[in-house]
């Protein structure tokens, strides 16, 4: 089972994570602090606008496939999509929950990233170059909903799933999953990997805790959808975005 968790890892968030570590060390490695460089997260991928629409919706497709690896490899195995909680969403409490978690997570999370960018602890995170297209927004959702979805069931579902199975303790496996999302955070900077960690702990510990997977989906999706949308549509606007 260690080797499969190898490969699903280097095929995904895994690689991401070792991709990320060399960009935080190139980023150090630049003249000039953190905070003078910047990333972003969602960019234009042609300069025809029907070729980046189409690879916007490749990348979208990319990360369902990741999804649908870790769905398909845990039923291979007799765990279900119900026994992870990603049955069918149990509407409003699962919608509450995930709503509570993005307000959690996602207003001290922008608090940290602006001291750890105030402190050249974090590069300037754009959440979006996209041009100004029609596409634009409804392709900023896919995004955020592809992440979700993606990460929440390979990071959180598949890994302590697997972890538990080879003995690994609620909290060996819980930490081994904040420290991957963490990871792959790293190109946005210490502050990025840092509060992706805490988001990790406990997004994880919701889930060992409820068994439910759909509030963490939901969660995420708004985070990321306001971060892109919002970000898209302020930019330029109010002061106090980097």
């Amino acid at each position: 089972m260690y080797i499969e968790i190898t490969i699903v890892l280097l095929v995904t968030f895994g690689l991401s994570a070792l991709s990320s570590v060399l960009s935080l060390a190139e980023s150090l490695a630049t003249p000039g602090g953190l905070a003078d460089q910047a990333v972003a997260l969602n960019t234009s991928r042609a300069e025809n606008q029907l070729i980046d629409v189409a690879r916007q919706l490749l990348g979208v497709l990319r990360l369902t496939a990741w999804g649908a690896l870790g769905l398909y490899l845990l039923w291979r195995s007799g765990v279900g999509p119900k026994a992870i909680g990603f049955g069918r969403p149990t509407g409003r409490p699962d919608t509450t929950h995930g709503i509570g978690l993005a307000a959690l997570i996602g207003i001290p999370g922008l608090g940290l990233y602006l001291i750890a960018h105030a402190v050249g602890a974090n590069l300037t995170v754009a959440p979006s170059t996209i041009e100004e297209h029609w596409w634009r927004l409804p392709a900023l959702l896919l995004w955020a909903a592809a992440n979700s979805g993606a990460e929440e069931i390979l990071v959180v579902a598949y890994l302590i799933t697997r972890l538990r199975r080879l003995g690994w303790s609620e909290n060996s496996s819980l930490l081994a999953s904040a420290l991957l999302r963490g990871s792959y955070h790293l190109y946005q900077g210490f502050g990025g990997g840092i509060g992706n960690v805490v988001m990790g702990l406990v997004f994880g510990r919701y889930w060992q805790k409820t068994g439910r997977l759909w509030p963490l989906v939901i969660a995420h999706w708004l985070i990321d959808a306001v971060s892109f949308v919002g970000y898209a549509v302020l930019k330029g606007r109010v002061g106090w975005i980097p």
